[in-house]
């Protein structure tokens, strides 16, 4: 049950198999373990072992997954940190999770320098360079010496974004983490001849997820840096063959501005999937409509428990607005304040338990115990998601919105999703976010930020209308910001705390 048995066990199975395809050159699954293996063992030589933190800066190359498997067989506990974070963050996850190592691009030298300089924990800096590894693993044994882990053992501290403060370290053992994966491949259908398409961050959890599913089956990983140009992704879809596209709302909202992808051979797509935030109910009919044949998974999760719950590909036209039932070996509930079940219908926090749930809090005892809160059963955990939901009459769960982000105008209840849905109907509308900005009669004012289809200027009044038409009067936003884009974490998610400024009138 350890993470990386499963990259061990395909590449014994499929030595020659392709494992990555990253920067134009393919690496086997012998190339990735063995090198892995090498670099493992030098970790272990610089006395790095069990329980030892080693943060590894993520960039989608191929050198920097080597490093996150070294990690993890040398005994340590893994800690990604963005290739794009500030330096400040980085400096606070080095001292938060007491790392006494770091992996990283020699090209990151210059960006580490400050918070290395800081890190008053971290005794050794490996520096990657470009192709590989180096002298570093001609120096090195061929395989390391065991640890002595089990499956309780730490693998990993995810990072939080800290968009409500100082992000906060996830403990996942090595058995939540090979859970999680054998649970997301079972019902994802995954086979070892997938080859799936990751532009998302290797750093971020759903980013992960992808290279560890695909080793546990098999799979090709074909690597991209960044969606930066997402019709030079789309043509990569083409050249590759890609079979499974994992994706955020940002980026299939911008996938779909060259639909019908006229001379574009997308026909090798068989699976789709959404998950980090959930998509608009209109894009994923549209995507249904474009690509009848592919498999389309509407999903939730998060940082604290990796997988909560998808909607079958086969109910997504009758159930667009739906991220359907728990995921298998997890339990989950609508509660109330007090933590009783809430009816069908009625809006209330999520509660999961299962093998997926982090362990905790990274030294924080106390916000531990705020969201791992106990249940009927002793000793069996229950996590409060913080986010809102409601179950429909089949036990369906329904995304309301995030507690934190809930607020009142005119003394009545917003949650903003229910608005975003609406505008993203809108066919000029490319993006949409709406937030509460204090207003002096309103109280806090619906404010709807959009992000026109290129080429299109919705006006204010046809905006307007379109959302009098479907919404209840408070629910109306008395404001519509036109901009080019919208900010966004480092995970894709729209950054909706640089949209709350105060309206003025």
């Amino acid at each position: 049950m350890l993470i990386h048995h499963g990259l061990s066990r395909s590449a014994q199975a499929r030595p020659l198999h392709p494992a990555l395809v990253a920067d134009g050159r393919r690496h086997t699954y012998a190339e990735i373990d063995g090198d892995s293996d090498r670099l493992a063992c030098h970790l272990q030589r610089l006395g790095l072992g069990r329980g030892d933190r080693v943060a590894v800066v993520m960039d989608n190359t191929a050198e920097m997954v080597v490093g996150l498997w070294a990690a993890l067989k040398a005994g340590t506990v893994f800690v990604p940190l963005s290739h794009t974070a500030r330096p400040e963050r980085v400096a606070f996850v080095l001292a938060d999770s007491g790392a006494r190592c770091v992996v990283a691009p020699a090209s990151h030298r210059a960006r580490m320098a400050q918070p290395l300089a800081q890190a008053e924990t971290v005794s050794h800096v490996v520096w990657g360079r470009p192709g590989g590894w180096g002298d570093i693993l001609a120096r090195s044994r061929a395989a390391p010496r065991d640890p002595g882990l089990i499956d309780q053992d730490l693998g990993a501290i995810l990072y939080t974004s800290g968009t409500t403060g100082h992000p906060k370290g996830v403990m996942m053992t090595h058995r939540s983490l090979a859970g999680s994966v054998r649970t997301i491949a079972a019902y994802l259908r995954a086979g070892a001849d997938d080859v799936t398409l990751c532009v998302l961050p290797l750093a971020s959890n759903y980013g992960l997820c992808q290279l560890l599913t695909a080793a546990e089956t098999g799979a090709t990983v074909v690597l991209e840096r960044s969606f930066a140009y997402p019709y030079e992704i789309l043509k990569g879809v083409a050249r590759h063959r890609i079979t499974v596209l994992p994706g955020v709302p940002t980026i299939f909202g911008t996938l779909l501005h060259f639909a019908p992808f006229a001379g574009l051979d997308l026909a090798s797509l068989a699976t789709l999937t959404n998950s980090a935030a959930p998509c608009p109910p209109a894009h994923l009919l549209r995507l249904a409509e474009l690509f009848p044949r592919t498999r389309i998974y509407s999903m939730y999760g998060m940082t604290e428990c990796t997988r909560t719950s998808y909607l079958e590909p086969e109910r997504l036209i009758a159930k667009p607005g739906s991220v359907g039932r728990p995921v298998p070996n997890l339990e989950a509930v609508v509660t109330d304040l007090a933590g009783k079940r809430c009816p069908p219908g009625v809006a209330g926090e999520l509660w999961v338990r299962g093998g997926a749930v982090m362990r905790g809090y990274w030294r924080r005892p106390a916000e531990t115990a705020a969201i791992l809160v106990d249940g009927a059963l002793p000793a069996d955990p229950w996590l409060r998601t913080g986010d809102l939901f409601r179950t429909d009459g089949d036990g369906d769960l329904h995304f309301v919105g995030r507690r934190d982000e809930m607020f009142k105008c005119r003394g009545e209840k917003v949650s903003p999703r229910e608005i975003e849905d609406v505008l993203h109907e809108f066919p000029d509308v490319a993006e949409a976010a709406v937030v509460g900005r204090p207003h002096p009669v309103d109280g806090m004012a619906v404010a709807a930020f959009i992000v026109p289809v290129p080429g299109r200027m919705p006006t204010e009044r046809a905006l307007r209308r379109h959302c009098q038409a479907r919404l209840e009067a408070h629910l109306v936003p008395r404001s519509f910001i036109l901009q080019p884009s919208l900010p966004k974490t480092e995970t894709g998610k729209v950054a909706k705390a640089a949209l709350s400024t105060p309206l003025e009138h």
